[in-house]
Order: structure tokens, then sequence, then C-alpha cells
């Protein structure tokens, strides 16, 4: 039994991520002496969701501290020496939800999370009735926020970055009169980012800035799609960065004060090279995926450091590695979700907000931030695939993709990727989330590639499931 994705447990609150489950998940993480923060994002299941997983908790002899409605790392800055459960379903439809697991500020890692599913799956019993733990309140999102102020005041870029100017920003407030619009989408951003930004001086223009489980102003997940009129409001009102989150505000997407998205890997290549300059160890370690860009090992090396890849929702497990051989973590990413080790272990889309506000602000623009990464063109695809036809396809694709690509250097650790000579290369992956086989493909000659690669998957498909 494995109840968890790639971003914890995830599904229809009304018959996957029930209150039931909830329950069963407090009972299974929970421990007598063991205790907890907890809190919710803005759905309309969260609250009882969240009352079940309370119960669960106390009654297998846990203490519990709730911490309310608040982002989702706001509960992993709380779980620092000691648990944490938040209930969210991120960028999720309104209808479902979910639950993520922390320990001292860093997810649960594979080990983890399947112990839990093993404890559920065994039907978990409750502490004797005398050792059930209690549930107090403890308000601390404004200590974390306080907390992001604290980590990006005196931040600039360093004179050795090709954008370095040598330029000294306002220490305490380095966006300064600055315009940045923020669309939170009515997630959890709504109670972290635009005040942050607000605290560091910036002149901040907020849309869909309330939390409501409904998410009336857009669908959750930020997308060109759903994000077609935040992008002309930028435009319009000529403010200097544009910034979306999804409903638990881990994901960042940034725009340039003409609307346009700022592509994700060439976001995390920006904020890498950064980390890396102004590390103070020999040697600076980034940690991505395998769906990540070329673009950022080529500025991590050309700052001085090297790049390390893990599995897809593994950050943690990633660092955990490196930090097993004595190497130094300065940064963690995949596409959109962000990895600040000096400020934490835990997923934070606020931070990665405001850092990359103030870089932007040092730089006198994102464009000279930008300038540096080379962006080749860039392919990401979701080809349908049903969930038990997931395993025998990927089973046949890696022979089938190698067969098709002889030319081809093979690598089946996460997936199966091929790297071409010329830098181009593909990634083939099946979603931990919904039922698709992703395909991500990164060459100046992207369209022939995918189509190419895109025909042995649908034909794989069509044999796996006929």
């Amino acid at each position: 039994m494995d109840l968890f994705g790639t971003a914890g447990i995830r599904g229809r609150a009304e018959d996957e991520v029930t209150p039931e489950l909830a329950l069963r998940v407090g009972q299974a993480v929970g421990e007598p002496g063991r205790e907890f923060a907890v809190g919710r994002d803005g759905r309309v299941t969260g609250e009882t969701l969240l009352g079940a997983l309370r119960a669960g908790l106390q009654s297998a002899g846990s203490n519990v501290r709730d911490i309310g409605m608040v982002p989702t790392q706001t509960v992993a800055y709380a779980s620092q020496g000691r648990y944490g459960v938040q209930v969210t379903a991120s960028h999720n439809p309104p209808a479902d939800n979910g639950i993520k697991l922390f320990e001292n500020g860093s997810e649960f890692d594979r080990t983890a999370e399947l112990e839990v599913s093993d404890r559920i799956a065994g039907g978990p019993e409750p502490a004797a009735w005398d050792t059930w733990g209690k549930t107090e309140s403890e308000p601390i999102l404004q200590s974390y926020r306080d907390e992001i102020v604290d980590f990006l005041a005196g931040r600039t870029v360093p004179e050795s970055h090709p954008a370095g100017s040598g330029q000294t920003l306002d220490g305490d407030h380095p966006l300064a009169e600055i315009p940045i619009a923020v669309d939170c989408g009515n997630g959890m951003g709504s109670l972290g980012t635009p005040q942050v930004l607000e605290s560091l001086g910036a002149d901040v223009v907020s849309v869909n800035g309330t939390v409501d489980g409904f998410f009336p102003g857009r669908p959750s997940k930020p997308t060109p799609e759903t994000l077609s009129e935040f992008r002309a409001f930028v435009a319009d009102h000529r403010a200097v960065f544009g910034i979306a989150q999804d409903g638990d505000a881990d994901r960042v997407v940034l725009l340039d004060e003409d609307g346009s998205i700022v592509h994700e890997d060439t976001v995390v290549a920006i904020l890498a090279e950064y980390y890396v300059r102004t590390a103070t160890v020999t040697d600076p370690i980034v940690v991505t995926t395998p769906n990540a860009s070329g673009r950022i090992d080529q500025r991590v090396e050309a700052a001085g450091g090297d790049v390390e890849r893990v599995r897809l929702g593994a950050l943690h497990e990633g660092i955990a590695a490196v930090q097993s051989e004595a190497g130094t973590v300065v940064f963690a990413a995949e596409p959109w979700k962000h990895i600040h080790p000096e400020l934490g272990l835990w997923i934070d889309g606020i931070a990665s907000a405001g850092l990359l506000s103030v870089l932007g602000a040092a730089a006198g623009g994102l464009d000279a931030l930008r300038d540096p990464v080379t962006e080749r063109p860039y392919r990401k695809i979701s080809v349908s695939c049903a969930e038990d036809a997931k395993r025998p396809v990927m089973d046949q694709l890696t022979t089938a993709l190698p067969d098709g690509f002889p030319e081809a250097s093979v690598s089946t650790e996460y997936g199966v990727r091929l790297a071409f000579d010329d830098g181009s290369w593909v990634l083939v992956r099946p979603s931990g989330t919904e039922p698709y086989v992703r395909l991500y493909a990164e060459s100046d000659s992207v369209e022939d590639l995918v189509t190419s690669v895109r025909t042995i998957i649908e034909e794989t498909i069509e044999s796996a499931e006929s």
C-alpha cells in the first residue's frame, strides 16, 4: 500500500482524502511524546480534515500545536525541532485536498512515507486513554514572515556575477518604491508574499489576494493560460515584476514587466548562480531533477559549482545524499519549487518571490539576470496514460526509446533520459499525481525531437492498453 505521490497525499476530499483517512494518518504518524505543528490551507474541506487529523494524532499520544490557516512553508518552519502536518492540495482543484508530513523542517522522505502507509494498512491502534495528547493554539505566521524578511534583507548581486554592479541597496528596504504585482490566486500566498514584499519596501499591487477555497479568481495552478488576465495586468500597470503563485505558495512564477512568463528553468538558473557565487564553501552543490534544463548546469558551472540530480519530488533526499558525503548544498530546486538551505530545508515560494525581487532590484531589472542564461527551446508534453498502464509502459520504453535513438546515451535511474552529443536531451517519466506520461525535451530542433519521441510513447501506450 502506498498513499503518497511526489508531493504527499492528494485526492478528492469526498472519497479519497476523507476525514477517515486523515484520522488514520494521524494515528499512524503520531506517537507518545511526539509534538506536531499542524495547519491547513483555505480549502473548504480543510477544517474538517484538520479536525480528524488532530484527533488521530492526539489518540496516538501526541501533543498538537495548531497554527491555523497558513502557507505550507509556515508549517515546515514551525516543524523545526518537532514534526509538522499540513492539510493542503497545493495547486489541485478546489474539490481536492491532501496531507503533507514534515520532520524538523523537511518533508518526510520516501522511507518514512512508506512506513506511514504500512502502518495505516495494518490498522493503527490508539494509545492508552490516559496518554492521549492535547491541542493548543500556537500563532506563528508573523514569526515566519519576519524570518523571511530577515533572510532577505541586505542581499545583493555579487560583483563576480555578470549582472553585478556593486550597487548597494537599502539594507532594510531593498525594494523601496518598486512596483510589484502579485497574483496569489486566492491561495495561501495571500497571507505571506504581499506582506513580505511590503516589509522590504515594495509598492505591492495584489490581485486575487484574499484566501478563498473556491479559487474564484482563477484556477489554483498558475499556467500561461490561467494567468492570461494577470499577464495583461502586469503589462498595463507597468509593474517592474509580476509574481504568481499556486494554492499553497510553494510554487512561484515570475513575469517580466511586459507580462511575459520567465521560463521556470531560467528562474532556477538565476537563483542557483546567485547561491553558488555567494557560497563560502569551496565546492558548492546545486541539487535539481532530471527534467531540469541544461541552462542550470551552464550557470552553476560558470559560477564554480556542481550540479547533482535526484528524482522528481525528492529534493530533500538529494540534499541528504550530498550531506552524507560531506558535501554542501547551497540551493535545491525543481521547476517552480525551490529550497533555500540557508533558510531551511523546505520548499518556499514566498522566500523565492522575495529573493528574485531583491536580485532584480539590485541588477536594475530582470534582463540583467537573464542575459547570461542560454535559453534553448524546451518543451514539456503530457501524454494520456491509464494509471494501471504506467508501469508496463515505462518498462517497455526502457528499451523502445534507446532502440529508437541508438546514438544517445541512456539513463534509466529516474525514468528514461536520453542525452545527445549536441547537448540535446529527453526525459520520459510517469506522472506521480495524474494519469499521464510526461515528456520533457530541450534541443535547438525540439519540435522534431518531441514528435519522434511522442510517436514512440503513444505506440507503446496503445500496445500496453490494448
